[in-house]
């Protein structure tokens, strides 16, 4: 934590500097001491103090300053820093003035001039104030501060980001919390048209900021260190990041592209519970984060956010291009992009997602949703996961099923953690046919396809959770696909024919080869792959074995 500020203030050079000095020799192990030669020079530091969040335990004031009283000081200063302590240097002559601070700015203690010694006249005052300001205050938040709408997607944007991120951050809502308005004012930004703001804690701040803005000031790698490796893995999520850990560690240069986050759409689980050898369960943020450190130790490059466009063959190389415009060649390449949430085609979805509709985002959103009865899209075990999370938060949890049952695609067990959760509700033969609102979502419109009725009921956020739509656009032309976008790999390229067309070798491909060779898939976004963390992880694992027997023959 930064150290307290003691901000001391004095027009007269040779007393600030005396306070500066008494101060610093008493306080300096525990305080950051700071002066400054006048109320306005003050108050700008007491607004840059507080958009980098230190705090600040005492002003030591002289009252008689031109331009500026130090009882105008403290008016303005206390409504930045109310909790700080107040002392107001005064002469036998201003006792008037100390009345007056005493009435308006609520000062604590008015110490007359001269204080010498200190010892006496001055250290036993300010250690009382600064004893009880350390016994009633608490430690402000070290980290990233969002300032922003609710409603607004690119606020959600940026929350999500820093989240599936692992970055610790406070969410300050511009119309709820009277600190963000402030913050907004200090930072001397446009109003509400420069939201969201993010505030780092050095001071620094960006102004609407895109992932790459955010990524590049809190050091996430962006751009590789070299322009060829033996293996490219696209996809950061648990079958990319098991090939990453099993590469590398078998000695293969490697590089991991993430478009997002590393953990897929498996990090954003708030909580896994059928993963081998985690009995107790673990959240998909914290297998991320493991499986991220373990890839680092064996020294795998993880690029992110960056997203590739394209890949080219020449020769016996794989050339990937990135959306940037550059990069990168290797002598194989494995796709593990896996999957993101089907799109609900319904009227009014385009307009307000990310103001109140959201694609996955539990672990973003939960908190805010706090007490409000929340609508949930989807009969999988993401959707299940997220019902159990959003229930410790909102009012009522309802999870809108198309199908008669949740048995046909979601884990018993979560099913029975469900159904033993009274503010859930599962409503099955239920879909969402339209939303409605104009800044946000205000209501959702149900139709049941038992009944044959349709309902519309008032609604704040509605989290989508269905199907499955592989990332597979920038591949066409280069390997096979199905008519979903799924990668055919392995036997699946063999069932029409001997061998894929324009195939090269005398071998059938490998297991989880693609109809090019050296390229490789696995994970979710494979064809006929099973949907669950622990197969793309095994599939992850297995890819790096056929791999090296590539390798081995070029």
């Amino acid at each position: 934590m930064a150290k307290p500020v003691i901000l001391s203030v004095d027009d007269d050079p040779e007393v600030l500097q005396a306070v500066a000095r008494d101060l610093r020799r008493q306080y300096g192990d525990r305080f950051r001491i700071i002066r400054a030669d006048s109320g306005a020079t003050a108050l700008d530091t007491v607004q840059q103090l507080k958009l980098r969040n230190e705090p600040v335990s005492l002003f030591i004031v002289d009252q008689r300053m031109p331009h500026m009283s130090g009882v105008e000081f403290l008016e303005q200063a206390i409504a930045i820093f109310p909790d700080a302590k107040r002392a107001l240097l005064t002469a036998y002559a201003d006792t008037d003035a100390a009345i007056r601070a005493i009435n308006s700015a609520r000062i604590d203690y008015y110490l007359l001039k001269p204080w010498d010694p200190p010892e006496e006249r001055l250290y036993p005052v300010l250690d009382d104030l600064l004893d009880d300001w350390q016994a009633t205050t608490s430690p402000p938040f070290e980290g990233i501060r969002v300032v922003g709408n609710r409603w607004s997607p690119q606020s959600h944007q940026v929350k999500d980001f820093l989240a599936r991120n692992q970055v610790p951050y406070q969410w300050l809502d511009i119309e709820l919390a009277p600190e963000a308005q402030e913050l907004v004012a200090y930072a001397e930004a446009d109003g509400t048209r420069s939201l969201p703001l993010v505030l780092f804690p050095d001071g620094t701040r960006l102004v609407q900021p895109s992932n790459l803005d955010i990524a590049a000031r809190i050091g996430l790698q962006t751009q590789a260190e070299r322009p060829f490796y033996d293996l490219v893995i696209v996809g950061g999520g648990p079958a990319g990041l098991a090939a990453a850990v099993y590469g590398a560690s078998e000695g293969l240069t490697t590089v991991m592209i993430e478009r997002e986050a590393p953990g897929g759409q498996a990090g954003s689980s708030s909580r896994i519970e059928n993963y081998l050898g985690f009995p107790v369960g673990l959240s998909g943020a914290d297998l991320a984060r493991r499986a991220v450190t373990q890839a680092r130790r064996f020294g795998v490059e993880i690029l992110t956010p960056q997203e590739v466009c394209g890949v080219r063959i020449q020769d016996s190389y794989r050339i990937v291009e990135l959306c940037d415009g550059s990069e990168l060649s290797c002598h194989v390449l494995l796709i593990a992009t896996g999957v993101s949430y089907r799109k609900l085609d319904v009227p009014g979805m385009d307009a307000l997602t990310g103001a109140g509709v959201y694609y996955g985002a539990a672990m973003t959103e939960a908190i805010a949703c706090g007490g409000e009865d929340i609508y949930i899209v989807g009969g999988a075990n993401s959707a299940g996961q997220a019902a159990m999370y959003f229930s410790k938060y909102a009012r009522r949890v309802v999870m809108l099923v198309r199908g008669p049952s949740l048995t046909a695609s979601m884990s018993q067990y979560l099913i029975d953690q469900i159904a033993s959760v009274d503010n859930i509700q599962v409503c099955t033969g239920c879909s969402v046919v339209e939303v409605k609102g104009t800044e946000h979502l205000e209501s959702i419109v149900i139709a049941n396809a038992t009944t044959g009725t349709k309902e519309t009921v008032p609604a704040k956020s509605l989290f989508i959770f269905i199907g499955a739509s592989p990332c597979t656009d920038w591949l066409d032309g280069v390997v096979e696909r199905d008519k979903q976008g799924f990668i055919l790999t392995g036997t699946d390229l063999l069932r029409d024919r001997d061998r894929p067309r324009g195939w090269t070798l005398e071998r059938d491909p490998f297991l989880l080869e693609t109809s090019v060779p050296g390229i490789f898939a696995a994970g979710d976004v494979r064809f006929g792959s099973v949907k669950r963390v622990a197969s793309g992880v095994g599939e992850g694992s297995i890819a790096v074995q056929f791999i090296h027997r590539y390798l081995s023959k070029v």
